[in-house]
């Protein structure tokens, strides 16, 4: 395949694509945010460390299940695996960040500068997945419809510490009409391996939040009048302990960029 332009916009048909062509586009060099690619399927995030610090992280997702729900690992030195299939991790999402010492310092689009044998991946639930199934109850979601990452925000809500594990939960937000917030809080609810119902709604300034306009991560979206902002549990909450508690390498998801996985919606829906 010819190499994807970094600059183009997104495709038109991104939710028609299989998780297998859509990894193959971020493979050859299509970056950008994935909300909308390949409907029906799992999106996920991930957090990367070297074997000696992953007890650590394990123990944190256990102890933060709302927003460190584990889909997946692979052991020291895998790059594939069930959830994507003939894929490999350190290509195929649209772009990643490294943390040494807990300060980023680069936000590539393939990890094979940075590979080790050592490195074991976690592969953490993301809300993106139960996207079809709002709009499906005809919820309109905002940085979808605007084409902008979903905005992210470090909450004043702390996790709970694992080992050298410790910092504050990461919410996304999502401006709901308040006709169908309780239809929002329903089918969401239904997902608890991809972060479930929101953890706040309303004020954000209870959660620490003082300007919606400035999210910590991703994209600021519009509020409209009798729109409520309501606050899910986010997997980028990994990659905030790993900003506090300081480990010598990690390496994340650039938020809002997932692994788009061959696990179907479906899979994580409870009755």
């Amino acid at each position: 395949m010819t190499a994807i332009d970094r600059n183009a916009s997104l495709p038109a048909n991104r939710a028609e694509l299989s998780p297998a062509q859509a990894r193959e586009l971020f493979r050859n060099g299509l970056v950008g945010p994935t909300a909308g690619f390949s409907r029906g399927y799992a999106q996920a995030n991930l957090i990367i460390v070297p074997k000696d610090q992953a007890f650590d992280v394990l123990l944190f997702a256990q102890r933060n299940p709302k927003s460190c729900p584990i889909l997946g690992v692979l052991d020291a030195g895998e790059t594939s695996g069930e959830l994507l299939a003939g894929g490999d991790i350190r290509t195929d999402v649209s772009q990643y960040c490294v943390y040494e010492n807990g300060i980023k310092i680069a936000e590539p689009t393939d990890l094979n500068e940075y590979w080790r044998d050592d490195l074991v991946t976690f592969i953490v639930g993301c809300s993106f997945t139960f996207e079809t199934a709002l709009m499906e109850g005809g919820i309109s979601i905002a940085h979808i419809e605007a084409g902008v990452n979903v905005p992210m925000f470090k909450s004043n809500i702390r996790s709970a510490c694992a080992g050298s594990m410790s910092g504050p939960m990461v919410v996304s937000m999502r401006p709901i009409p308040a006709s169908q917030v309780s239809d929002a809080v329903r089918i969401t609810s239904r997902y608890p391996a991809v972060h479930g119902a929101p953890v706040h709604i309303g004020n954000p300034e209870e959660l620490g939040i003082m300007d919606l306009s400035k999210p910590d991560f991703g994209d600021a979206v519009h509020i409209p009048a009798g729109h409520i902002p309501v606050f899910w549990a986010c997997g980028v909450t990994p990659q905030a302990a790993v900003m506090e508690s300081r480990p010598a390498l990690a390496i994340g998801h650039a938020p809002g960029h997932m692994l788009i996985t061959d696990a179907r919606d479906s899979r994580y829906l409870v009755p």
